[in-house]
């Protein structure tokens, strides 16, 4: 008889192993939604949150291999550094050098690929109300923060055709070898120096860079939000505040964009609360979560019934009893 579908088989010698790697991990959804969808397929497997700190990451991978793991998520800090160490990279992962997805090869090592784009996708994709086969074709968007997760992100961005995508950040060094490293693949991309007052980076250019940013975001038909600004995490709070973007940028939003964090604690964030107050639609990162992790299950398993559905209950009612 097979096991309901919240209960996990029993342990034992046979089971096997898959899991996340990041640092920290405690606070993660993947195990619960993973282990949702293991109990329902009936595979004795297991999923555990993992953590590696950077400086053991090379040996952690090896000793997972050595004891016959199956496969493993990615997350901050790692997703680019375990790129070198994979023994092969799909084509998607070697051209955004961001994995968040290992697949253990039968000849030895790790494949590293990236769901992150299909899990960003999903929502704007099946989201939408338009009847237009590509909604977003011609479309201007502006994305914020220039990490690897804004990787993913612009990939996406660039497969659904946009004429623009402004990327947000506030290093200049930084947008530029992110612009340089995606012009094969984005050639839509343009950059755009976003200074705080006070910050380092705010200068004589300031006034004009801020001109240049509340346009972008007046004429944008959608805002994505990379960054950890307004995450729930009182530490996170500390360092960034509780909202991206100030008063008077998110006054610049249309209220026919849609607005799409990637955050989703807390739910819903400051971001898509002001979003909401201005008529914008507004997605969070759960769905994104849910999706990606059911793209590396299906390259787990080798199976195409993993159940979405029950991995989106686990993940919400996890969210709902720990909240951040």
């Amino acid at each position: 008889m097979a096991p309901a579908p919240s209960t996990l088989r029993e342990i034992d010698a046979h089971t096997v192993l898959v899991g996340l790697l990041g640092d920290p991990v405690r606070h993660s959804l993947s195990p619960a939604m993973h282990n949702a969808a293991l109990a329902e397929l009936g595979l004795n497997w297991v999923y555990l949150a993992l953590p590696a700190p950077t400086h053991r990451l090379e040996v952690v991978l090896q000793g997972l291999e050595a004891v016959d793991c199956r496969g493993l998520n990615v997350t901050i800090p790692h997703k680019q550094a375990v790129a070198p160490l994979c023994s092969q990279l799909s084509p998607l992962a070697e051209r955004l050098g961001a994995v968040n997805t290992l697949c253990r090869q039968a000849s030895g090592g790790w494949l590293g690929t990236n769901t992150d784009v299909e899990g960003f996708l999903d929502p704007l994709r099946h989201g939408s109300s338009s009847s237009s086969p590509n909604p977003w074709a011609d479309r201007q968007a502006v994305v914020l923060g220039c990490g690897g997760s804004a990787r993913a992100v612009v990939a996406g961005l660039a497969n659904l055709g946009l004429a623009s995508i402004q990327l947000a950040g506030r290093r200049a060094d930084a947008l530029q070898a992110f612009q340089t490293s995606c012009a094969n693949w984005a050639p839509q991309l343009q950059t755009l120096c976003w200074p705080e007052p006070g910050h380092a980076s705010a200068g004589p250019l300031a006034k004009g860079y801020s001109e240049a940013f509340t346009e972008a975001l007046s004429t944008a038909s959608l805002i994505v939000n990379t960054t950890p600004v307004g995450m729930a995490s009182a530490q996170a709070r500390a360092l960034n505040g509780p909202c991206p973007l100030r008063a008077e940028q998110l006054a610049h939003l249309s209220p026919e964009a849609t607005v799409y964090d990637l955050i989703y604690t807390p739910r819903p964030t400051p971001l898509l609360q002001a979003a909401a107050a201005r008529g914008c639609r507004t997605i969070d990162g759960l769905e994104m979560l849910v999706q990606q992790g059911a793209a590396a299950l299906r390259l787990w398993s080798q199976r195409s019934d993993v159940p979405v559905d029950a991995m989106r209950r686990a993940a919400e009612a996890a969210l709902a009893t720990d909240p951040g």
